[in-house]
């Protein structure tokens, strides 16, 4: 079976000054349907640039990334923003909700990006409330609610377009640890019950205890795969 994602001899660097720095050396990723990876790997070792270009939120010096069978480095800037739009769910350290909208408001917001009518929309949102059990919170803004509550809004979010991936860069990285161990349920539940493939970085051994596959990133260099034992 081929994989959802498919990383081929990827590599990425950033100009500084006069010079290029390499972050990323001829990385080689296959993520199956359904998995749970998380990304390791000290600071600068490249870990939020292989999920930023996974994403199509930044585009490579080299190699090919496949996913869900659409190869995303032949697209245009256009195509690539239409297809984030309903293949993928951001989830980030900081929620990036606004905050004068509704937990219901920015759960919405993908969805604006389609076509689906009012009532079909309010659907989506309900369902993906009641998902992170927030459904009563529907009417709450950001700063109303409690960074834990604030994450499972971004939760729901992310899988109100029911993506293709949910990839999450720290996803507990700005959470107390009971906070933090409410988002991995949600997360884990959502790999587990609803079959979502989730690609997550993070500094966290307790967190990537979560996922199925660890993978460590080191100097542009990605080593062997580290699956979990099951729970």
């Amino acid at each position: 079976m081929s994989p959802i994602v498919e990383v081929q001899k990827v590599s990425k660097s950033y100009r500084r000054g006069d010079r290029r720095v390499g972050v990323l050396q001829d990385i080689n990723l296959g993520i199956q349907e359904g998995e749970f990876l998380a990304l390791m790997g000290p600071s600068g070792s490249g870990k939020s640039t292989l999920l930023n270009l996974i994403a199509g939120l930044d585009q490579v010096d080299s190699g090919t990334i496949t996913v869900g069978g659409v190869d995303i480095t032949s697209l245009s800037e256009s195509e690539l923003a239409a297809w984030r739009a309903t293949h993928v769910g951001f989830i980030f350290q900081f929620y990036n909700l606004i905050p004068v909208l509704t937990a219901f408001e920015n759960v919405e917001l993908p969805l604006l990006l389609t076509g689906l009518s009012r009532g079909e929309r309010r659907e989506h949102v309900e369902l993906a409330l009641r998902v992170v059990n927030l459904e009563a919170r529907m009417d709450h803004r950001p700063p109303q609610l409690s960074g834990g509550e604030q994450q499972r809004v971004a939760i729901a979010r992310a899988i109100v377009t029911d993506p293709t991936i949910l990839v999450a860069d720290e996803p507990t990285g700005d959470l107390d640890r009971v906070s933090a161990e409410e988002v991995l349920n949600l997360m884990e539940r959502l790999n587990r019950e609803s079959g979502k493939t989730i690609i997550m970085v993070t500094h966290d051994p307790r967190a990537a205890k979560r996922a199925a596959v660890i993978r460590h990133l080191d100097k542009g260099f990605l080593n062997d795969v580290h699956p979990q034992a099951p729970v």
